[in-house]
């Protein structure tokens, strides 16, 4: 295994989590990660991360543990279209259930063809995601004209602890002097990122430490 010149590090606001990253940052992103949530049950999730040095996200390996269950997901991005491959041992199902929460769909997504045209991955709960629209757009170094331009995005939104992989829109808005506004459909919030377009802030989910 490589060792990775770069280290961050996130507690979560939402609830009691954090997220612990490992990356090289020279020619797109290469990361290899740790989450952990109580939320809505309590798991650790790992991840490996890469994208080519666009910042388009290559490939996606993901794995999410329990008690009682365990789940795999790799998600490849390869000439526009998305391929997912999955595994699963135990029953999340019955775990979320007896938690009192709903039942988690498949790991991985049904329709390929939902994701046509996106090029990033979003994590949930994670900080590290929300830096590949920013560095493939160049909003952590907008140009004047750019200032206040929504660009309007289709996402491979990843959620925990499913690892379902679900179709979402987003919205990513240079705001200049170190901040982005992320919104989807029914949430926005102002990020506050540093010169190389990683979250120090995310009012609600996220501050990072040290």
């Amino acid at each position: 295994m490589s060792l990775l010149p770069a280290s961050l590090f996130w507690h979560r606001k939402d609830t009691a989590g954090s997220e612990h990253t490992l990356l090289d940052a020279k020619d797109g992103l290469y990361a290899r990660g740790t989450a952990l949530a109580v939320d809505p049950i309590p798991y650790t999730c790992r991840y490996e991360l890469r994208t080519d040095p666009g910042w388009v996200t290559a490939h996606f390996d993901v794995a999410t543990e329990g008690a009682g269950w365990a789940r795999t997901l790799r998600l490849e991005l390869a000439a526009g279209t998305w391929r997912a491959t999955t595994a699963e041992q135990g029953h999340l199902d019955a775990v979320l259930s007896a938690a009192g929460h709903a039942g988690a769909g498949l790991p991985g997504l049904e329709d390929p063809d939902l994701l046509y045209g996106a090029f990033d991955v979003d994590l949930t709960g994670s900080p590290l995601t929300n830096t590949l629209p920013v560095r493939r757009l160049g909003l952590h170094r907008p140009a004047a004209d750019d200032i206040g331009v929504a660009h309007r995005l289709s996402v491979a939104w990843v959620l925990l602890p499913s690892l379902e992989v679900v179709q979402a829109d987003q919205i990513y808005t240079a705001l200049g002097e170190g901040r982005v506004r992320f919104a989807s459909e029914t949430f926005s919030a102002d990020l506050t990122i540093d010169e190389d377009g990683f979250v120090v802030d995310y009012p609600g989910l996220a501050g990072r430490a040290g």
